[in-house]
């Protein structure tokens, strides 16, 4: 392990040399490309040093010790050596945490899809809140938020909203948000004052390159036809809207957020690069057995991963057993505690894995 250790710091080292050289620094396209690699190292690199260090002045602390020290000096070596020793394990357990391996997507973009489960009018305002909490949190990042295709319901809600989120390793964080949500409240919808339980279902995609996913334009329909809005209205004189089918596997795409036919026809490719490459990681993923039982919730979009009651103000994520009381931060946004605890119990159990 040490000497994979070294190597990567060593690495770390040469990518910072690269970086600086004139060469590299005008190539636009190289130089992102060593950037994001000096990014996804830089946090092992830093722990990895700290180790060391705590490694060195644990050895000093002994020869310390090997000398005659008065008895209060004795006493405080002896301290420092325990502290020393006990940051030393946690070092060394984060260590080998960051030495599991990333999941290459992590560091991409995402396109997150939320449709309208069961309870009708109000699970499509439910899907709408959930746009809202989402859009919020990747506001307070400071990640871009873009609709790509949105199919509204009268009264404010969403049967289906795609959208996209840019931002550094946004798929690294958001990619746990995938499952069965659950609402439970007395929706607006309601007179009688009774509680109702609605869902909506969201599916955290990684955003594909072109590269990353060879479509055939040969395999592709694409129809364009008159943008309407909810209701039926027709909120284009022209026909703007995109229908990409894909007829491999059946998969269609609608685009109709845009004026401009041709930005309408761009979105719709992203998603359905990104559906492409889903499919072909969700193919690999039923194959490795072993991946899937090591990691926290199946990543069956049918897993019901969270409930959202609002008569008792609370928030239960049911994959790790967390329950927080704090629905009203949540909705607005502050998803932190929730995302940190299930990604910190799904790298816990990889870890375990990985060192026994």
């Amino acid at each position: 392990m040490i000497e994979r250790l070294d190597a990567i710091q060593r690495r770390y080292a040469e990518l910072n040399g690269l970086m600086a050289r004139p060469d590299v620094a005008s190539d636009f396209e190289r130089l992102e490309s060593l950037a994001r690699e000096q990014a996804s190292i830089e946090g092992l690199v830093g722990k990895y040093a700290h180790y060391k260090a705590t490694i060195k002045s644990i050895e000093e602390t002994r020869d310390m010790l090997t000398q005659d020290l008065d008895g209060e000096m004795a006493e405080l070596a002896i301290e420092e050596l325990s502290r020393l020793e006990k940051k030393r394990d946690r070092l060394l357990r984060e260590v080998k945490l960051a030495l599991v391996p990333r999941d290459p997507a992590d560091d991409k973009n995402v396109i997150m899809e939320i449709r309208a489960g069961a309870g009708g009018e109000e699970a499509g305002l439910f899907a709408a809140d959930l746009f809202r909490m989402y859009s919020r949190y990747a506001s307070a990042k400071g990640w871009p938020t873009d609709i790509l295709t949105s199919n509204e319901t009268g009264i404010g809600g969403f049967k289906e909203i795609v959208f996209g989120i840019k931002g550094r390793s946004v798929y690294g964080k958001l990619k746990y948000e995938s499952g069965v949500h659950r609402v439970q409240r007395v929706p607006v919808t309601e007179s009688s004052g009774r509680i109702h339980t609605s869902t909506a279902t969201v599916a955290v995609l990684p955003e594909a390159e072109e590269f990353d996913v060879a479509i055939d334009l040969h395999d592709l329909r694409i129809d364009t036809f008159r943008a309407s809005g909810a209701g039926g209205q027709h909120v284009n004189k022209v026909d703007s809207a995109v229908r990409i089918t894909h007829l491999p596997t059946g998969m269609v795409v609608t685009c109709q957020d845009e004026r401009s036919q041709l930005k309408n026809r761009a979105k719709a490719m992203a998603v359905l690069r990104a559906r492409l490459l889903d499919m072909e990681r969700q193919r690999q993923f039923q194959e490795v057995s072993d991946a899937r039982r090591l990691q926290v919730g199946t990543g069956d979009r049918s897993e019901k991963i969270r409930t959202y009651n609002y008569p008792q103000g609370r928030v239960s994520d049911h994959r790790i057993g967390l329950t927080l009381h704090n629905l009203e931060a949540v909705l607005e946004g502050d998803l932190d505690d929730i995302i940190d605890a299930v990604a910190a119990a799904d790298h816990a159990k990889k870890l375990e894995a990985k060192v026994g």
